[in-house]
Parts: structure tokens; C-alpha cells; sequence
């Protein structure tokens, strides 16, 4: 096993979370008004969106997993190709009800970036590094 093919986010509200992913840039083929899940097609990977409390119902119907909020350990990342890039997201965070964690600023390991939060809490890093090198999806090629 070695691949990650689908992240799925349990969410309070898909319409409204897919909305927000949409603005952001993610693509979906998905027209529905109330839809009850949602796929966005990304290169290399999927993200999906689902309610909450069925995704812990799928996961063990007679007994799921307690819900919980804050921080579990947990974060997705956008590797953006530019400074400029990683700015522009943060600019749009803002303006689509996203929550700034940490702003953009130069990291310890040399690159550049921050955190938001989406519309259920799930934290996401941006980030840009000049050294880093990208495949024919835009995937982050990592060497070492």
C-alpha cells in the first residue's frame, strides 16, 4: 500500500463546504443543488467531501467514533509554486469565511507559508520553496 487515492473531510454542511472548496479552485463534476457527497478531482489525488456524523456512522454503525473538535493531529497542504501563489490563497481564505491561523511569513526550513482553518475546522498549510520541483500533476516530487 502505497498511496493515498481519496481524503475525505466530514463536514457540517456539504453544499456549503463545497461551495467553499469550489472558490478556492478545487473541481468537481458534481451539479447537484444538496448533494450528499462530493469528489474533487485533483492531479494525483481526490478529495471528498461528507456529513460528519455519517462519515463516523460509516466508519462503525453501532458504535462510531466520537466527535471531537480542535486539533488531532491532522493537516492537508497546498504546495504552491510561488510566494505570490501563497498570498493569493490567503487573500481568498479570508474573503470566503476561512479562518487565518498563522499568515504567511518565511518558515525555519527556508520556504514560505502559513495555516487557515476551512468552514469545519480542518487545518491546511500553504506553502511555497524555491528548491521544490513538481511532476506532470503537480504533485511535490520529494527526493530525500
Amino acid at each position: 500500500m502505497n498511496r493515498i487515492n481519496i481524503t475525505t473531510l466530514g463536514v457540517k454542511d456539504v453544499a456549503k463546504a463545497a461551495e467553499f472548496y469550489k472558490k478556492l479552485g478545487f473541481i468537481t463534476p458534481s451539479t447537484e443543488e444538496n448533494p450528499s457527497i462530493v469528489f474533487f478531482n485533483n492531479g494525483g489525488t481526490k478529495l471528498a467531501l461528507y456529513p460528519l456524523e455519517e462519515l463516523a456512522k460509516d466508519i462503525n454503525e453501532s458504535d462510531p467514533p466520537k466527535i471531537s473538535t480542535g486539533f488531532n493531529g491532522f493537516t492537508l497542504a497546498y504546495n504552491a509554486k510561488t510566494k505570490e501563489e501563497v498570498d493569493l490563497v490567503f487573500t481568498q481564505i479570508e474573503e470566503l469565511g476561512g479562518k487565518i491561523i498563522k499568515s504567511p511569513k518565511p518558515t525555519f526550513w527556508g520556504g514560505y507559508g502559513g495555516y487557515f482553518q476551512d468552514l469545519d475546522g480542518y487545518y491546511w498549510e500553504v506553502a511555497y520553496a524555491d528548491s521544490w520541483i513538481f511532476d506532470d500533476n503537480d504533485m511535490l516530487v520529494i527526493t530525500e
